[in-house]
């Protein structure tokens, strides 16, 4: 039985257990879905989230010398696609992961575009701007975890960049006042005039009112519309990936409808999804996923080039994703690694007040 190949830039380790830990503090809700993938799709997976939030706080951190930050960020990405990653475990990771799956460069150089659009205080004006910052910012890494996941067909590829961008829009409708009051505006500015926001204004003093109301909605349901484009390439993948994927789809879709049960206040107020109701979407994305029906649809135009990217790369040699048996066993993991962190979260709370 094929399996995979030995690794010519194997981390160690203690890397791969580095990038575990950056996944488990940066994204409970990550974290947890991604205990449903096999083992050898989830050390990828860490591994490239540890790449992707380096690189986010390194600007973010990074203060007045953004463009500094993302600069070396360049250099590192261009080190580790050489195979020469700088002595950072994240790197060391990236290096093997990309090597390993066969991930063109264009796909994590995408990611970093996306976040010098951040550094420059890019504005978007219509929701095909927005679309085209979400699908580097997350298509890509959509992109890039399916390759990880051994899938390299356009149509699946396509399908995992909408369930990215879909993501996005989801994360800038829950944090529009923590955007603002950083000084950071991601909503569509046709919408914002149209619905009577000066978006200096707004910026200089973000409140709620109907009109943000109705923006939010509408990036909702722009929304809703990829998570459902998004679905059929669910089937698309090993089935032993499909409930990982459908979970965080599940959960971020789910934060969705948690903005709209707050009256769609994204100014005062930060949706979250409860313990509880992780649990029930968890249980439901191990039931078998839908069709192929729908899949065969086109890349949205802006995500086409993540999708060309990767049909214009060499293909390596086929690799078979090792099975994957106990579901129910994984599911119980999850449920149990959801109660803990909720009751950190609400230890952290009472110590806070």
């Amino acid at each position: 039985m094929p399996v995979f190949a030995p690794d010519p830039f194997a981390a160690s380790a203690a890397d791969r257990s580095a990038c575990r830990a950056a996944i488990r503090a940066g994204s409970k809700s990550f974290f947890a879905a991604s205990l449903l993938l096999p083992p050898a799709v989830r050390v990828s997976a860490y591994g490239l989230y540890a790449f992707c939030r380096l690189s986010d706080d390194a600007v973010d951190e990074a203060g007045g010398s953004r463009a500094a930050a993302l600069a070396r960020l360049e250099r590192r990405l261009t080190a580790a696609c050489a195979g020469r990653p700088d002595n950072h475990p994240a790197d060391r990771a990236l290096t093997e992961v990309l090597a390993r799956h066969a991930i063109p460069e264009a796909l994590p150089r995408a990611l970093l575009e996306g976040l010098a659009w951040d550094t420059q205080g890019r504005r978007y004006d219509t929701l095909s701007e927005l679309a085209a910052y979400a699908a580097r910012v997350a298509g890509a890494v959509g992109a890039m975890m399916t390759l990880v996941m051994g899938v390299r067909d356009g149509p699946a590829l396509a399908r995992a960049c909408d369930l990215g961008v879909a993501m996005q829009f989801t994360n800038i409708a829950r944090d529009v006042g923590e955007d603002a009051r950083a000084g950071r505006l991601y909503l569509p500015r046709e919408w914002l005039d149209a619905a009577g926001i000066d978006t200096n204004a707004f910026l200089a003093e973000p409140r709620l009112g109907p009109g943000l109301q109705r923006v939010v909605a509408d990036l909702l349901a722009a929304a809703d519309e990829l998570y459902a484009r998004a679905e059929p390439g669910i089937a698309a993948l090993p089935l032993s990936c499909r409930p990982a994927i459908r979970a965080a789809g599940l959960i971020y879709a789910e934060i969705g409808r948690a903005v709209e049960a707050n009256g769609l206040d994204s100014v005062t107020r930060r949706a979250r999804v409860t313990g509880a109701r992780k649990a029930g979407l968890l249980a439901t994305a191990i039931l078998p996923a839908g069709g192929g029906q729908g899949l065969s649809a086109p890349p949205l135009p802006e995500t086409a080039f993540l999708v060309e990217a990767v049909t214009h790369h060499p293909v390596p040699a086929a690799r078979r994703l090792p099975p994957w048996w106990n579901v129910s066993g994984q599911v119980v993991r999850v449920l149990d690694l959801i109660e803990v962190l909720e009751e950190r979260d609400a230890f952290r709370r009472s110590a806070a007040s």
